[in-house]
């Protein structure tokens, strides 16, 4: 038997998990956006302490605005993301492509015209920003805690 004969035996065997753990399992993935977004804003504020410690006012002001800009991208992202994937999956959706398209560069023109603007302010501010930019990274290895917590419950 070659690999593409194992390929396509492996397309007709039936899924493991029963129906309704797979439609929780859904409605779990649905809770993960408005979560990463709670944590976001959890973590923003429990960093904007540790921010004037190390920068000052200007630094915690430029990590508010970062902190900031990092949430309106991740909202847009998600927004573009399902957008992009329901313009991809129903034909006769209402979501127009240049639309999305726009979405995307016009999420990285923000970023870019805030960064510059705090630039040319402070160095400070702008180290602050890039603390501010790095929000999701620590919203998101908080979800990955949750989900390993939340796996480790149902495995036992």
């Amino acid at each position: 038997m070659n690999d593409k004969d194992k390929d396509e035996e492996h397309l007709d065997r039936p899924v493991d998990a029963p129906p309704a753990e797979r439609l929780h399992e859904s409605a779990n993935h649905e809770r993960i956006i408005p979560r990463v977004l709670r944590n976001m804003l959890v973590v923003s504020v429990l960093l904007l302490g540790p921010a004037f410690w190390f920068y000052g006012w200007p630094g915690s002001i430029g990590f508010a605005f970062g902190a900031a800009v990092s949430y309106v991208n991740f909202r847009s992202l998600t927004r573009g993301v399902e957008g992009l994937a329901d313009r991809i999956v129903n034909r006769n959706s209402r979501e127009k492509g240049g639309w999305i398209s726009l979405r995307f560069v016009v999420r990285y023109g923000l970023v870019g015209a805030v960064a510059y603007a705090i630039f040319r302010s402070s160095s400070l501010a702008f180290r602050g920003f890039l603390w501010g930019l790095c929000v999701p990274v620590a919203a998101l290895m908080a979800e990955a805690v949750w989900e390993g917590y939340a796996a480790l419950r149902r495995a036992s």
